[in-house]
């Protein structure tokens, strides 16, 4: 067989997300043919050589690809296991679908709710998270004030953070809902991002709902519960491109300054 990046490898046997994969690369948890692996490029037979993760060894028959969507609710984490016990996604999906390989793509907050996908499918992972695609995502946002106009457009510009200014982002008032009085779309994925962004602008965010990632919403699905994505809707997010016009707004507001 064709000799492949381990990164690649790994992330394709479906034992993590590739940002995790990268972390336990890092971290020396992975080992090829008895010696510790130091580069994410390492060629590797996944046939012929011996890889273990954290001392076990990987299994690559498999499991056939599975694409959820979880309407996450408060106080629970966005991720596989937690180390202190607490709930996390992983735990609160039904039971047959706790040991096929699972792990949310991307993060909410512990105190945030809405759509998460969750999936075994490394690659769609990679092409759903990494910065470079500028996948879309759309929030409700409940705040206790009005936004003056000013602060409306540096949202729309970016906002400066500690760790370096935002993206362009769309941000809309909302009128018919009687928790949400903002709609944010943005295509980055910061930590916190929103709530550091309202933070700076002086306000608190009080509720935090995502909605949409690219065509896929979340609908009427109830909280805590999940849906399987449809044959169309893979296909949607498979063939994902970069249509989010966050550089063009960058544009027009340069053009206004």
């Amino acid at each position: 067989m064709k000799a492949e990046s381990l990164l690649k490898v790994l992330t394709g046997a479906g034992v993590a997300s590739r940002r995790r994969v990268a972390d336990a690369i890092k971290q020396g948890r992975v080992s090829v043919n008895g010696n510790i692996a130091e580069d994410f490029r390492h060629p590797v037979d996944r046939v012929t050589d011996r890889i273990l993760l954290d001392g076990q060894p990987v299994d690559f028959e498999r499991q056939s690809p599975v694409y959820l969507v979880l309407n996450k609710p408060t106080g629970v984490l966005s991720t596989a296991r937690d180390g202190r016990g607490r709930k996390t996604v992983l735990g609160i999906l039904p039971e047959k679908y706790r040991q096929l390989g699972l792990y949310p793509v991307g993060r909410l907050d512990k105190e945030s709710t809405g759509l998460l996908l969750m999936t075994n499918d490394g690659e769609l992972t990679y092409r759903l998270t990494h910065p470079r695609f500028e996948n879309e995502k759309e929030y409700l946002v409940c705040i206790s004030e009005t936004l003056a106009p000013v602060e409306k457009v540096k949202l729309k510009q970016g906002i400066m953070l500690d760790d370096g200014l935002t993206s362009p982002c769309r941000v809309r008032e909302i009128k018919t809902s009687l928790l949400y009085n903002y709609s944010i779309t943005m295509h980055e994925g910061r930590k916190r991002q929103i709530r550091r962004m309202f933070a700076a602008l002086g306000y608190r965010v009080l509720a935090l709902q995502r909605i949409r990632m690219g065509k896929i919403s979340l609908g009427a699905l109830k909280e805590g519960t999940i849906r399987e994505l449809g044959a169309r809707e893979i296909s949607e997010l498979q063939s994902e491109k970069r249509d989010y016009p966050g550089s063009i707004l960058s544009k027009k507001v340069r053009k206004t300054e």
